[in-house]
């Protein structure tokens, strides 16, 4: 199951050269896994009163093409592999039909101390 959220670029997201700065397009990415686990029933609030947080363990991005101000981005979410203590999601942003930037992310599931755990049943479940 695909998830979509919708990221307007506002004027102070942009560097010098009057595009979106490559910093802020993961946190485009990342406000788009939140948003999905928040749609899932899982937000970073109900994981930690279950005991667990998700935390990126790896990244691999690519930048296709830039975005600038005012520019309507469409990032595609989704999960690709839930293993047992970690998650392998896809993101792909676009601008129209312009695909503008790629992220794979390798997320583990840890305990709120940060020490790895099994992936529990129901965020397993969530993605399947």
């Amino acid at each position: 199951m695909s998830h979509r959220a919708e990221i307007r670029v506002r004027f102070y997201e942009l560097d010098p050269y009057n595009h979106v700065n490559h910093t802020n397009y993961l946190a485009y990415f990342e406000t788009a896994r939140v948003e999905y686990l928040n749609d899932v029933g899982l937000g970073m609030d109900v994981m930690k009163d279950h005991g667990y947080q998700i935390v990126v363990v790896e990244l691999r991005a690519k930048f296709l093409a830039a975005a600038g101000l005012g520019d309507v981005l469409m990032v595609t979410t989704d999960v690709i592999d839930v293993g047992r203590v970690t998650s392998t999601w896809g993101q792909e942003m676009t601008r129209g039909e312009e695909k503008i930037a790629t992220l794979e992310v390798k997320a583990a599931i840890t305990d709120l101390s940060g020490r790895p755990r099994r992936v529990p049943d129901e965020f397993a479940a969530a993605f399947s």
